[in-house]
């Protein structure tokens, strides 16, 4: 029948297809992983792009130009006459900001989380 020989060598061949099956398996899912990678990417550069070019359209001279026009009585942007340009300058009156209370988001105005969370929600965070 078999000699020992032949069935080591038989061992041998089923682990080495198995080593080989084993090893193109691993490889296999590394490269779908470089895939993915490869197709965030191009998403990220492609998003990168699409920013640039919103800024590029939202910083258009002509456009600025437009809102400080329409804006310009928000924004305190009148322009000085020849009198208050040749005139004697008035010392600014710079506030102390620490007694003002501050707006926006990062305000709880006092108030302590009730949960023990942070009531504070940013785009870059999943609650």
């Amino acid at each position: 029948m078999f000699r020992t020989s032949d069935i080591v060598l038989i061992a041998v061949m089923v682990s080495a297809a198995a080593l080989t099956y084993k090893t193109k398996r691993e490889a296999e899912d590394q490269l779908a992983a470089v895939q993915k990678l490869q197709a965030q990417i191009r998403y990220e550069e492609d998003t990168i792009d699409l920013l640039k070019a919103d800024w590029s359209l939202l910083t258009q001279p002509a456009r600025l130009q437009k809102l400080a026009e329409i804006y310009k009585s928000q924004l305190g942007l009148e322009p000085l006459n020849a009198h208050q340009i040749g005139g004697p300058m008035k010392p600014l009156n710079i506030e102390d900001l620490s007694s003002q209370p501050l707006g926006g988001m990062a305000d709880n105005s006092g108030k302590g989380p009730s949960d023990g969370k942070d009531p504070v929600v940013t785009g870059s965070t999943v609650q």
